[in-house]
Parts: structure tokens; C-alpha cells; sequence
């Protein structure tokens, strides 16, 4: 049998860099070696792409010290990755790109731009799902079409902060403290913060313009943080859930990654219906943002009466030994290497269609 090649993309110049390196790891050991190689390809968080040949080098970080370059090449008709050293550039045929990119530039749809112009299958979601998936306001206005609940919210610009006082006068009239302080393209809750009163939410908008020029104020939600895998493409299905025990007063980057004390539950214990609704919800918004391959869909179910209250899509999740997505569908008896597996069928079935 002739293997194919599946080009794994990971790191990037997010500020996911860490966990992307990580989730790529999983990805990579899970591949069917018996029906694929790889070429490994890393992006350096200043935007460098280098070659490097194992998973190790990966784990170890080594790799942001290799010397073979790499371009993926927008000719549809080379439809492979150049590997440059010392000068000399050898093609290398690509049968399918597997992004484990998290983030700006990886999640964005900037990365999947290139892949559509080379012509080369792709695991995940296209242009279109991933721009407006992880714009956090543009989610919003897509979702309000579907009559989901959703928090209350109001957008800022980064210009409109040359007038705080405008500002402040219009998110208090639109949003009841305390809320959550959102930038509205960043991931893993970077910039993210709560405030309760003026002054907080001034040095919360501050804090969030560093990280996005658009930012979300959004009311706070009393209630379970619950997530929903998805996947497919024609036909999609949803996983069971799951519950989302965060170590601090909510699930930030510090509490997702790094706080042991974060604690994720399989089929949690919720009112009748409420899991089918959160199924259903995450179905719907999946294809409502054109979503393809898979993405996570976050919820909230409020803590007084039970309303399930959408929070965000993300339409690459992480795949690291803790990461919701992998596991939800290791509960359903999906391991992980059947879902790579279906995850590269899914991007040559796209492809041929």
C-alpha cells in the first residue's frame, strides 16, 4: 500500500502557542503510521516555519532550532511543501494538512486561505467557520438569527476608548454588572477579565485592547460551564457533554492549562432535556457558521433555572491529554486514533466534492 502524506501544522504566533505545540504531540502519535507519513512543519510564535522530524523534538521544544526551513506553496499545481537548507529547495508532495494551530493566524482563517489556494485537503473548518468563529462579536450576531440565548453584550472599538466616558455611559446602559471583558479574537480567554464596577471595567477595557481592537462586554451568567463536541461535515453529530469544574472564578488560561485543580466531568448530571437542547444548540450553531470537520461549543446552564445559555465556538479545539474535545468522543468509544482518522476522510471527502 502506498502511504500518503498528512502535513501536520502546529505552534504559530498566537499566544496558544505552548498548548498548540502540545495538543500536535497527541495528534502525531495517534496518526496511522501505517497509512500515512508526516511532515512535521512548526511555526515560530515570530512566524518562522521550520521542518522538524519527530514528535520528540516537538515535546522537547528543539525544534524552533532546526535549519530546514519550510513554505507551503499556494500553486495549486505543486500542491506540497517546499523544504529549504543551505539553499536548496526539495518539493515535497502533501495529500492532506492537518492545522493543530490554536488562535490568531491558525483558527482565524488566515492559514486556511493558503490551504484553499494550493488545493490540498484540509482537516477542519473552512475560510468562512473560522473567521467568524473566533471573532467572539461576529459569533454573536450569527447565533442571534437562531433564537439561542445567548448573555446580553455590547461591542467596543478600540477607538471608541479615545472617549471613556461615552463608553462606560453606553455598555452600563446595555449590560448589568458585573460582567466579563472579552477581546473579541483572542483565545483561551487571553485578556479576559470581571468587572463589578467603573473602574473595573475601564482597566478591563484597557487590559482587553492589548490583545484585539474590537472587544465584547458581556453580562455574567450564574451557572455550569458545559461543552459539546462536534463533528462532521453533510451529517453532523454532536457528543454527550461535558462539565467544565474550573479552579478559579472562571476558566482562564492560567485555570485551563497550568491549575491542576481544574477538573472536567463526563456526563454531569443536568434537568431533563437539557442535554438533548445542548446537542441540538450545538448542531445548529455549528451550521450556522458553516462549521466543517469539528469544533467545540461552549454553554452555560444557569445555576437557578437550568437555561442553557450559549458562550462561544471554537473550531479547533485543543487536543491535549486534557483537552474536552478528544475526550467527549472517547466517552462515546471514539478513541483518538479512529478520530484522526475521520477527521482526514472528512477533508478528502471534501475535497472531491
Amino acid at each position: 500500500m502506498i502511504k500518503q502524506t498528512v502535513a501536520v501544522l502546529f505552534g504559530g504566533q498566537s499566544s496558544e502557542h505552548e498548548i498548540s505545540c502540545i495538543s500536535a504531540v497527541t495528534v502525531i502519535e495517534n496518526i496511522n503510521t501505517d497509512k500515512y507519513n508526516t511532515i512535521l512543519i512548526g511555526i515560530t510564535q515570530d512566524g518562522k516555519w521550520i521542518h522538524t522530524e519527530s514528535a520528540e523534538e516537538i515535546r522537547s521544544g528543539a525544534w524552533v532550532k532546526g535549519k530546514t526551513r519550510a513554505v507551503l506553496s499556494p500553486d495549486a499545481d505543486m500542491s506540497g511543501v517546499l523544504l529549504i537548507e543551505n539553499g536548496k529547495a526539495v518539493c515535497r508532495k502533501v495529500d492532506v494538512i492537518f492545522p493543530v494551530l490554536h488562535g490568531l493566524y491558525g483558527e482565524d482563517g488566515t492559514v486556511q486561505g493558503i490551504f484553499e489556494l494550493s488545493q490540498i485537503p484540509y482537516v477542519g473548518c473552512g475560510v468562512l467557520a473560522s473567521s467568524v468563529s473566533m471573532d467572539k462579536l461576529y459569533t454573536k450576531i450569527i447565533v442571534d438569527t437562531l433564537g439561542i440565548r445567548q448573555a446580553k453584550y455590547a461591542a467596543v472599538r478600540k477607538e471608541d476608548l479615545q472617549d471613556m466616558d461615552a463608553v462606560v455611559k453606553r455598555v452600563e446602559e446595555t449590560v448589568p454588572y458585573p460582567v466579563f471583558i472579552k477581546p473579541c479574537n483572542a483565545g483561551s480567554s487571553r485578556g479576559v477579565s470581571k468587572a463589578e464596577n467603573r473602574e473595573m471595567l475601564i482597566n478591563g477595557l484597557l487590559e482587553a485592547v492589548k490583545h484585539d481592537r474590537k472587544i465584547l462586554v458581556e453580562e455574567t451568567i450564574e451557572g455550569r460551564e458545559i461543552e459539546c463536541a462536534v463533528l462532521g461535515g453533510n451529517e453532523v453529530k454532536a457528543s454527550g457533554v461535558g462539565e467544565i469544574l474550573a479552579a478559579a472564578e472562571f476558566y482562564d488560561y492560567e485555570a485551563k492549562y497550568h491549575n491542576e485543580e481544574s477538573k472536567t466531568v463526563m456526563d454531569p448530571e443536568l434537568p431533563a432535556g437539557t442535554v438533548e437542547e445542548l446537542r441540538r444548540d450545538a448542531v445548529a450553531i455549528f451550521k450556522a457558521v458553516d462549521g466543517f470537520g469539528l469544533s467545540r461549543v461552549d454553554f452555560f446552564v444557569t445555576k437557578d433555572t437550568g437555561e442553557v445559555v450559549f458562550n462561544e465556538i471554537n473550531t479547533l479545539p485543543g487536543f491535549t491529554s486534557i483537552s474536552m474535545y478528544p475526550m467527549l468522543w472517547e466517552n462515546r468509544g471514539i478513541a483518538k486514533p479512529q478520530l484522526i482518522e475521520k477527521l482526514i476522510q472528512m477533508a478528502f471527502s471534501r475535497k472531491e466534492k
